[in-house]
């Protein structure tokens, strides 16, 4: 949300060029907050001035706030102050920053950024996106084992303003050289956090005191595993090694929440039959939506021409027994909706391997104990409906002989439609998964779909047997 109560004290203060004030404005609040200000209404040229006010570490604190588009937009400006706003910038955010940036805008950027900062971007920009590599940072705190616990207090106290985290601080071996005489990422040896570094006996050696019983994710690995790894151990940060167990950044708890909130998003999206969607909603362009949008529909289109061709094939008995139409509705509206709950917690429990593909058989057992007791509950519900609700212009319609058989007809039919959507839903997400799918991709209105289909069938050829 932002604060528009800011929004005239700003202007009020660029228009007279007050300095003090907007420096003040800047190193007083929190960077979230004054990112949240300037999001509201001001222009990238406008958004340069006020945080130029500020001391060059501020600056990249409330950049890295802003959003992505306008981050977009003032890197474009390419002023010199950029390079220096990137080197006190996270390392992994101005990575995702490069990625984002036209190539054109990106060299124009670059000739501001000094060479230690040029080479470090390109390192990260070798991850392929969506990998765990992409995602870290090589922003960490680093020790050798062989100094003591007081000496190691006093380089962290020199490595602190410039690294992202350190409270777990990485024990590494000296540097070695390739064949090819280059540097290869330091041998990562232990891990010992900053509360047991400052408890420590000063004297104690690093080596001694260390964690070797390490944790650790490769770069190549899917950014999802991050997720799982952080819920299990509880990290705030883990290590990236190479095959040789070279350290080569840390991922951190922010980096995770992004993450997490990126792959539920991407999973609710496909689970709704319009995604997955790149960016914002509102920033998202608006004919990538549509694509996006139309395949889904137009896909679930051409299966509802499913449910025309069942309906198609009991035609005959629709026109002997017109009232039979008027609780179609009610039957197959009752498998889509437990499909799509089965669906619902298949998927999750996948996506949190609770469950796996081998455990189909405990998942349908489960599962159509399930839809039994749902369907007895929904089949006592669709006696009193038949019984008491419905309407008189219906029951005129009914032979007075017959009202018993529409009465267990539309009730089998429920009971019968509820057990086969459920099943349905918790098994295809599970079939999804064992060829190498997605699960997300078992859409509620694909499921409701398939139950539709079912439900128009399961509801005549019962009410064949009452009627026919």
């Amino acid at each position: 949300m932002s604060h528009p109560l800011f929004g005239p004290e700003l202007a009020q203060m660029l228009a007279g060029g007050d300095a003090a004030g907007l420096r003040e404005f800047c190193e007083s609040l929190h960077p979230a907050t004054v990112a949240e200000a300037l999001d509201a209404g001001f222009s990238p040229d406008q958004v340069w001035e006020v945080i130029s006010h500020a001391a060059i570490r501020t600056q990249a604190s409330v950049f890295e706030y802003l959003p992505p588009a306008l981050q977009v937009e003032m890197a474009e400006k390419a002023r010199p102050q950029m390079g220096q706003l990137l080197s006190k910038m996270s390392h992994d955010d101005r990575a995702d920053l490069m990625r984002r940036l036209p190539g054109r805008v990106v060299e124009r950027v670059m000739r501001f950024v000094d060479e230690a900062d040029r080479k470090d971007i390109a390192t990260l920009f070798r991850y392929a996106p969506g990998t765990v590599g992409a995602l870290m940072t090589t922003d960490y705190a680093w020790l050798p084992g062989t100094i003591t616990a007081a000496e190691a207090i006093d380089q962290l106290r020199a490595q602190a303003p410039d690294r992202e985290t350190i409270y777990y601080v990485y024990v590494l071996a000296d540097a070695a050289r390739r064949a090819d005489g280059s540097l290869a990422p330091r041998r990562l040896l232990g891990v010992i956090s900053l509360r047991d570094l400052i408890l420590a006996p000063r004297h104690a050696l690093v080596r001694e005191l260390m964690e070797t019983d390490l944790v650790t994710l490769r770069y190549s690995e899917d950014a999802e595993a991050v997720a799982k790894l952080f819920a299990r151990y509880d990290f705030i940060a883990a290590p990236v090694v190479d095959e040789g167990l070279g350290l080569l950044g840390i991922v951190t708890h922010d980096d995770v929440l992004d993450v997490v909130q990126r792959e539920a998003t991407e999973d609710l999206q496909r689970q709704g039959a319009v995604g997955p969607i790149a960016g914002d909603y509102l920033d998202a362009g608006f004919w990538a939506v549509w694509k996006s949008r139309a395949f889904w529909l137009g896909l679930l289109f051409v299966l509802q021409m499913v449910t025309i061709n069942a309906m198609a094939r009991y035609e005959g008995e629709l026109e002997k027994l017109v009232f039979l139409s008027v609780f179609l509705p009610l039957c197959i509206s009752v498998g889509g909706n437990a499909g799509s709950q089965a669906s619902t917690l298949v998927t999750r429990a996948l996506a949190l391997e609770q469950i796996t593909v081998r455990d189909w058989l405990r998942v349908f057992r489960r599962e159509l104990l399930m839809a039994a007791a749902l369907a007895a509950g929904l089949g006592a519900l669709s006696v009193l409906r038949s019984w008491v609700l419905t309407p008189d212009s219906i029951l005129a319609k009914v032979p007075d002989e017959q009202f018993w058989h529409l009465a267990w007809a539309v009730t089998l039919a429920v009971m019968g439609i509820c057990m086969a959507g459920a099943l349905v839903g918790a098994m295809l997400p599970l079939l999804i998964k064992w060829v190498g799918g997605d699960p997300a991709l078992m859409s509620s209105p694909f499921i409701a779909t398939l139950s539709d289909v079912l439900g128009i069938i399961i509801y005549f050829n019962i009410a064949r047997l009452f009627f026919f």
